[in-house]
């Protein structure tokens, strides 16, 4: 940017311009708007489920008939579930060639950035288009390796056995009304699987867009890192803005074996007419590691709260995450951690921005069970506020039932100190220029462990979120 554009004290919103793209529906089928038996039953057939899996739907929508929203978070009075659409398939099958992914989708990926990123960054890349994923492509040499990386429909068929031991185990339509929802609703998603022993050098990332308005998506994401495997899987999400209500309700379930790890990195970009309802978990075994790294920039109303269970002795976590609200943004993250086994560890450094009027809340649960004896649990979340109508809340739980244990919490709230502006006027910047770096400076630990170098779009948020629109 020039000067003159560049300074400036006013943060700007996202440039979405890369992300509003809109394409035109062009579905091979779709189902009416709302939510019942027939409707599920009509999404079961259309993907020719196997019996059990028929009659886990028909369960969760029992479930999901069963249980309230929430009332704890942000509103979701304008979430109606009689005028959203829970299944568009594209007209188009799954390809395992970019080249024949129909040119309207594949604009839109190009746009993106994800072909660039899997031909110079990139392990394996599955890419899903409404409820179907339309791409799916693992390198050679990683397969060679016996990683299974597919779409979940795929994975139904060619390992039943696999997906029926694991699916929404950690996840059961029991938990709250939106699990159930993506019980009976479900479609698309990765699976992944690393044999023991296995590492796997670079990344593999799915990447889903929801482009039809009035739409829900509902992908299930499962991975199982094998004993002593190591794993970096990298997940994004965008859609276009619309005037009317969009959902998101997709389920994450992550097995870490004994002595394994698992890196799994997240671009939330939704589009704020989205309600983003992501439900994420993770079960680690003995002497495995679990790192989260969250970045959510976008959706109107936000309820995210990775989950991780330390089953194993000397298993561990990390979580670090950023979280940007601007105008009409109400977002509701934070994680939760049961250390269940002794030796066990967790870090969690959380940081969010707001502005214009923006809401962040970082919820945080750490569960000590009275076996898991010389657990060591730190907590670290900051919130800068850019200006006098946004608001940021933190509100952290402990529950602790050993007394051997190493426990600690800090949380900063404020607002962009004059005294370090004044600090930095004084060594030579203008008003503009200090104001830019102290929001750049607050930022850039968690940038920093974010994927860059593995995916231009997240290279995009980055840079235009937090640099390009301020400094």
């Amino acid at each position: 940017m020039e000067g003159t554009e560049r300074n400036k004290t006013y943060v700007e919103d996202i440039d979405r311009s890369i992300y509003d793209i809109k394409d035109k529906v062009n579905a091979s089928f779709l189902t009416e708007k709302g939510l019942n038996f027939g409707i599920v039953n009509t999404i079961s057939l259309e993907k020719n489920d196997p019996k059990w899996m028929r009659e886990f739907r028909q369960n969760a929508l029992k479930v999901y008939n069963s249980l309230e929203l929430p009332k704890w978070g942000p509103s979701l009075d304008g979430l109606d579930m009689n005028n959203i659409v829970t299944y568009i398939r594209p007209n188009t099958k799954m390809q395992a060639s970019w080249d024949e992914v129909p040119e309207d989708i594949k604009n839109t990926f190009e746009r993106l950035g994800i072909p660039e990123a899997e031909r110079t960054s990139l392990a394996g890349v599955g890419a899903q288009y409404d409820s179907e994923v339309v791409y799916h492509n693992i390198k050679e040499e990683v397969k060679r390796l016996g990683v299974i990386y597919t779409d979940m429909e795929s994975a139904l068929r060619e390992y039943e056995d696999m997906v029926k031991e694991h699916f929404m185990k950690l996840i059961t339509p029991k938990a709250h009304k939106f699990a159930a929802l993506h019980g009976a609703v479900w479609s698309g998603g990765s699976f992944v699987y690393v044999p023991p022993g296995v590492s796997v050098e670079i990344p593999l990332q799915s990447y889903f867009r929801l482009n039809a308005p009035g739409a829900g998506q509902f992908e299930h994401t499962l991975i199982i890192v094998d004993k002593g495997a190591n794993l970096h899987f990298i997940e994004g999400c965008s859609a276009p803005k619309y005037n009317v209500a969009n959902l998101h309700a997709g389920c994450v379930e992550l097995y870490v074996g004994e002595n394994a790890r698992l890196r799994y990195s997240t671009i939330e970009n939704w589009s704020k007419n989205m309600y983003n309802l992501n439900t994420k978990i993770a079960s680690v075994e003995k002497g495995g590691a679990m790192e989260w790294v969250t970045g959510s920039f976008g959706s109107h109303v936000s309820y995210l709260f990775p989950s991780t269970i330390l089953k194993g002795e000397y298993s561990k976590m990390e979580y670090t995450g950023i979280t940007f609200a601007g105008g009409g943004q109400n977002l509701d993250t934070g994680l939760k951690v049961v250390h269940g086994a002794p030796h066990t560890s967790s870090h969690i450094d959380a940081k969010s921005i707001s502005k214009d009027g923006g809401c962040c809340t970082f919820r945080s649960s750490i569960n000590v069970e009275s076996a898991a004896v010389h657990t060591k649990s730190s907590v670290s979340c900051e919130s800068l506020m850019l200006d006098d109508n946004s608001r940021s809340d933190t509100i952290p739980v402990m529950d602790v039932r050993t007394d051997e244990v190493d426990m600690g919490h800090e949380a900063k709230i404020g607002r962009i100190s004059d005294n370090a502006i004044f600090y930095l006027m004084s060594r030579g910047m203008d008003e503009m220029e200090a104001k830019a770096m102290i929001v750049n400076g607050f930022a850039e630990p968690i940038a920093k462990e974010l994927p860059l170098e593995y995916a231009v779009e997240m290279n995009h948020l980055i840079q235009l979120e937090m640099e390009g629109s301020i400094g």
